[in-house]
């Protein structure tokens, strides 16, 4: 095990022992303890925060008085202070950057009918506007993913912005370090953001020496210190590639193997993504820009990176809004995207989603849907990366099979895909999965399609998809107590898994 994450455990497991001891030795400290429990079971209480994720520590609070609100100040607080504020001022100014564009379209009611809502919110809520001057193309698999990616990597003339949740060593890392070490070298500003947390066997600071060296910048992103921090457990899950302004990429792609098939831990692993050419590869560009900024403390001139407008070709393609989500400022962007689709929906909603481990208000739009008539179907892998979770997300299959959700498990492997396609018109294609993390932990990102040509290609994947997939047409298992305890446990912690 990695030392930093060792001594991480090992310091919860101290600190849970010496609390422990101390309010079990001194009846002053109990009571203590006690009281802080409950000022801090108020605070959560009335806190603006997702239900499901109070309730859960409103019960550990509960079901430890002395411990439980000492536990909520060192692990359930998400949102420091400093980290607010610092996201929050380069928001801002990206925010005003994007709406003295002139470039951007006017959307209008009439011309995209009941999504016009939808657009309003995220432009109100993110600030990332709808463009039209854009391409779409989307892709079912990694491979050819990555193969246009080390492409457009090769026609990079100004910058190459790469941002990532796990970068590790193999082939595809190779291929990808030679193709950013040769623009480098020729002059091309390369950065590089990778968590920490998912990255950390590979980018120890010799390896970030050697990077920055060869004129790579790398920020790691939240390094996995070894002291307790609250901001641990808000991780940066976006994937996005920018070149020169002009192409952008997102999707579930990281930087491993597995993820174009070169090793198959899990089986056939299928994932999805989609390149942008032309002007909402801008949003994509400035949200990279944020998140360097905000973390590396330094402050862009903007216009430096604004190339896109004298190089791009005008195709237009439907309405292309990128978006990115963020733990940071109360805004669950990423759930209310996704239950407002399912809330308009007339004739059908497929999903793409290795995890689902959901709030009652996504189970509620879900079931919604389905007793509309709509045709709703949920795709998810067949065979784990994760066993307990795999667990934790068939045990939610009940609720929604009873309801008329169809939901089917991908047998030739694992699906990662995280995708929504909607009436022939809508489809979302990102890094978000339907799980706790995603929708409220972690900063994520994607990418909203209206009246785009890659809208029919994502419901034709879905469809191939579920032709190799079986359904699951059994709510669950046998009746056993063993069986719904551990699945009571799962649901009651799952906001913290």
């Amino acid at each position: 095990m990695n030392i930093t994450i060792f001594l991480l455990l090992l310091q919860i497991t101290a600190i849970i022992f010496l609390a422990g001891w101390i309010v079990r030795s001194h009846v002053l400290f109990y009571y203590a303890g006690v009281f802080v429990s409950v000022l801090v079971f108020s605070f959560v209480l009335k806190k603006d925060e997702a239900s499901v994720y109070k309730i859960t520590w409103l019960i550990v609070i509960l079901a430890f008085p002395p411990l439980g609100g000492i536990f909520y100040l060192v692990f359930g607080n998400k949102r420091p202070t400093k980290k607010i504020y610092a996201h929050m001022q380069e928001h801002a100014l990206i925010a005003k950057i994007l709406d003295r564009d002139g470039n951007l379209p006017v959307v209008s009611q009439a011309e995209c009918g009941r999504m016009y809502g939808l657009l309003k919110y995220i432009r109100k809520e993110s600030s990332y506007p709808a463009y039209v001057n854009t391409s779409a193309k989307y892709y079912s698999m990694g491979e050819p993913m990555f193969e246009d990616m080390l492409k457009e990597i090769a026609k990079a003339r100004k910058f190459i912005f790469l941002e990532t949740f796990i970068v590790r060593h193999g082939e595809m890392w190779d291929r990808l370090l030679a193709a950013l070490e040769k623009k480098a070298a020729a002059g091309v500003e390369v950065r590089l953001i990778v968590d920490h947390l998912g990255s950390h066997k590979l980018f120890t600071r010799e390896y970030l020496k050697e990077l920055r060296g060869k004129n790579i910048h790398v920020l790691r992103f939240n390094p996995m210190l070894p002291i307790l921090l609250m901001f641990m457990n808000n991780r940066d899950h976006r994937k996005i590639l920018v070149v020169d302004g002009i192409t952008a990429f997102t999707g579930g792609i990281n930087i491993a193997d597995e993820y174009i098939n070169l090793k198959k831990p899990f089986g056939v692993w299928k994932d999805s993504g989609i390149r942008l050419k032309g002007d909402a590869a801008w949003s994509f560009t400035l949200m990279f820009i944020e998140m360097w900024d905000t973390f590396c403390g330094q402050d862009e001139v903007i216009k430096e990176h604004k190339v896109y407008l004298n190089h791009c070709s005008r195709a237009t393609d439907g309405l292309i809004v990128p978006y990115g989500d963020t733990p940071l400022d109360g805004e669950l962007l990423g759930e209310n995207v996704y239950v407002d689709i399912l809330s308009q929906a007339e004739k059908y909603v497929y999903i793409f989603t290795p995890y689902l481990i959901i709030s009652e208000k996504l189970i509620s739009a879900l079931q919604l849907a389905a007793k509309r008539n709509v045709d709703v179907k949920i795709v998810t892998p067949a065979i784990p990366d994760k066993k307990l979770v795999f667990r934790l997300t068939r045990s939610y299959y009940r609720y929604l099979l009873e309801a008329g959700v169809r939901i089917y498990e991908y047998t030739p492997g694992f699906l990662h895909s995280k995708s929504v396609v909607c009436d022939d018109k809508i489809a979302v294609v990102g890094t978000i999965n339907l799980d706790y993390r995603s929708l409220y932990l972690h900063f994520e990102c994607a990418v909203l399609l209206y009246n785009s040509s890659a809208v029919a290609d994502i419901k034709q994947d879905v469809l191939d998809t579920v032709a190799q997939s079986r359904e699951v047409v059994q709510a669950r298992e046998r009746w056993r107590l063993g069986n719904e305890l551990l699945d009571a446990v799962l649901h009651l912690f799952a906001p913290l898994m």
